[in-house]
């Protein structure tokens, strides 16, 4: 199981509280539109801040989120 709070920073201060992944200002949401119409390498090409076991992090835990029926 993975655990959000290592993963995924919201913080009113940064991008007004869009959720970010943690130790960048590189919104979670950001990744998520290139994957609809990119890839992931795409993704991690465009935001060398945040790495790719960091991304696919935060993919394993939208999917436990989703798949056990938790609201993200």
């Amino acid at each position: 199981m993975v655990v959000s709070e290592q993963l995924v920073v919201v913080d009113k201060d940064i991008l007004g509280g869009t959720p970010v992944f943690k130790g960048t200002r590189v919104a979670v949401k950001t990744m998520f539109d290139y994957l609809e119409e990119s890839s992931l390498d795409d993704f991690l090409l465009g935001y060398p801040t945040v790495s790719k076991r960091l991304a696919e992090q935060v993919i394993e835990l939208a999917a436990e989120k989703f798949l056990s029926g938790v609201a993200l």
